[in-house]
């Protein structure tokens, strides 16, 4: 897709040096914004960045620092002299512990990138949009984690919850300012996100099959994700905030326990077993 209706705008994208993030900056170049990538890892991003169409630039930083924050927004602004959009994507998922064994660094560390480090990208999003005297919009990588629970990953679900607090108050704050926030919300979409957990259930490994049971009956694809945000931030969507948009091939509409939602499509029991032995027998009783 070409048409060019970001053309002379400026975005920032935080997780730019692989998956979503990538395919973000990806689409929004295609349509004409110079992007910032703004990656911990910053010779990937750099990477990315030289293969873009428009003049887009790589910053290295770790959104969960206040420091590195105002680093990247001021590496933007001496480049490119404004900016119009943000996607504030970067996150981690953290460790596949049950919830007894969750160490608070853990968890720590993920509500301090996932909520922490969103939360200085909208503050500094609002913080420049006065500061030009303009308006903007705002997009933040929520998750199907956001809209539903699970027993696994505890500390990433409870930070994608809280993603979704974040963005309907700065929506609020942020409606009579003419700035918008939203929120798309993916589901399965394999990228390097959980490559680490490739041989972990609930992983990359079997990210194809958990996909299996959507109503589209497939996982994502990061374009598909970027197509989202793209609609988002543009002029489309001009009577839009304050929402979580869901992609993802319709996991969240489904109930689980009707025949067509997949109940019984897979045998539990072996799961089970294995986070919580011999205990689940007297709790099913």
């Amino acid at each position: 897709m070409n048409n060019q209706r970001f053309a002379g705008k400026v975005a920032i994208v935080t997780g730019a040096a692989g998956g979503l993030g990538q395919a973000s900056a990806e689409r929004l170049a295609a349509d004409g914004a110079h992007v910032v990538l703004v990656d911990i890892n910053e010779e990937a991003a750099t990477a990315v960045a030289a293969s873009l169409p428009t003049r887009s630039i790589a910053v290295g930083a770790d959104i969960s620092q206040e420091a590195d924050v105002a680093h990247y927004m001021a590496r933007a602004i001496d480049t490119f002299g404004t900016v119009d959009f943000f996607h504030l994507n970067a996150g981690i998922f953290g460790k596949f512990a049950n919830l007894p064994d969750i160490e608070v660094d853990d968890f720590d560390r993920v509500m301090d990138v996932n909520v922490r480090g969103q939360f200085l990208g909208i503050r500094a999003a609002f913080r420049q949009f006065a500061l030009q005297q303009s308006v903007g919009n705002i997009v933040v990588t929520a998750s199907i984690a956001s809209l539903s629970g699970s027993s696994d990953l505890l500390a990433y679900h409870t930070s994608k919850h809280a993603v979704v607090g974040l963005v309907r108050g700065a929506a609020v704050y942020g409606g009579p300012l003419g700035i918008r926030v939203n929120a798309v919300a993916p589901g399965i979409v394999p990228t390097d996100l959980f490559a680490g957990a490739e041989s972990t259930s609930g992983g990359k490994n079997d990210m194809e099959r958990r996909a299996s049971t959507t109503p589209m009956r497939r996982a994502g694809r990061a374009e598909e994700i970027a197509g989202v945000v793209a609609y988002l931030l543009s002029d489309d969507a001009t009577y839009v905030t304050g929402q979580v948009i869901s992609a993802d091939g319709g996991a969240t509409i489904v109930n689980p326990v009707r025949p067509s939602g997949g109940a019984g499509a897979w045998d539990t029991t072996a799961m089970d077993d294995a986070m919580y032995g011999n205990n689940v027998g007297s709790a099913r009783a």
